[in-house]
């Protein structure tokens, strides 16, 4: 997914770029305030939260910036004092500075961290069962504790095409690929991002998984962003999609069923430090209320709203938190 960059997101990209944000030998930067105010709403103060610095990290793609805003204004109602670092390049590098302490809190997917944080091959396609067992290794061999689950969102990974080539090529489902190389081959084409295309529940896997070999020639390597647009107008056939982002539904594209299951549950959960979490207990607490009233139709409505209408996240997240009535706008 791509972030439209407003004027506010510019500047703070720019700002971050010169204080070195990106992970390097150095590590992170200390991160920056947040970019909006709020006041409390149904989320209180909670008094062992007062004043304590948490730093909030995300990916950089929009829904985890949605998702890294909500919970700076989560933490910012219940009294902490946030610092923002969203916007981090990639998961594994999230990641590290969530193990290295340079944050504190991320929102987190489940199938992300069982296949490529641990390393297992294997989905499991029962969402609590793969809670579950991400929740124990992650805990035993990351020292990474989950909190505040929410099996209303799952963004898995997913293929679609536009409609003109789902009724042309009479595709439903991914176990329809190998038919269309084997009699379609010049329409056996595929758009994907360049960490999908490495990864084990990505490309490689979906390969094994559905029986067929896709002509490296006709698999074009986009960034995330571009992949919606390039399957509306036909510059590939497949485009790999996640299933909450809105620009599925504004360009009338057609995810194709995993028929097979193929992909794992990407349910999301807040991840912290386990030595952090058992310090302060309480963010478990503020964060329950917001993971229950989060859907995977919410989620793609916020998508939307940035990607479709260009609004900035920072302002589609506080607006949905206010909707919500989980904090209040000053002066409104």
């Amino acid at each position: 997914m791509k972030l439209r960059t407003s004027r506010r997101g510019a500047l703070k990209l720019a700002s971050l770029a010169m204080a070195g944000v990106l992970l390097s030998g150095c590590g992170l930067s200390s991160g920056s305030s947040v970019p909006l105010a709020v006041e409390p709403g149904s989320i209180q103060p909670v008094p062992e939260l007062e004043g304590v610095t948490i730093t909030v990290g995300s990916k950089n793609f929009t829904e985890q910036m949605v998702l890294g805003y909500i919970a700076e204004f989560t933490l910012a109602a219940a009294g902490a004092d946030v610092r923002d670092l969203t916007s981090i390049v990639g998961s594994s590098t999230a990641r590290r500075a969530l193990q290295s302490g340079q944050i504190d809190v991320l929102w987190d997917y489940t199938g992300t961290s069982w296949i490529s944080y641990n390393g297992n091959n294997d989905p499991i396609p029962d969402a609590r069962a793969q809670y579950e067992a991400v929740k124990q290794q992650d805990l035993e061999r990351n020292g990474i504790a989950w909190t505040a689950i929410d099996y209303n969102v799952d963004n898995t990974y997913a293929f679609a095409v536009n409609q003109d080539a789902a009724k042309r090529l009479g595709v439903e489902k991914l176990s329809d690929i190998p038919r269309v190389i084997a009699e379609h081959p010049e329409d056996a084409t595929f758009c994907v991002d360049t960490e999908f295309a490495n990864r084990n529940d990505g490309m490689p896997g979906v390969e094994q998984e559905y029986g067929f070999t896709a002509d490296k020639s006709k698999v074009k390597t986009l960034t995330e962003g571009s992949i919606y647009q390039a399957t509306a107008n036909g510059t590939c056939t497949f485009g790999e999609v996640f299933t909450t982002d809105g620009r599925i539904k504004a360009l009338d594209l057609k995810v194709l069923q995993d028929d097979k299951l193929f992909f794992p549950r990407y349910n999301i959960g807040i991840t912290t430090r386990d030595e952090l979490l058992k310090r302060y207990p309480q963010i478990t607490a503020i964060f329950e209320p917001v993971s229950k009233v989060l859907t995977n139709e919410e989620l793609v409505r916020m998508n939307a709203q940035v990607d479709v209408e260009g609004r900035d996240p920072a302002d589609v997240a506080r607006d949905w938190m206010a909707e919500k009535g989980f904090v209040k706008i000053p002066g409104r």
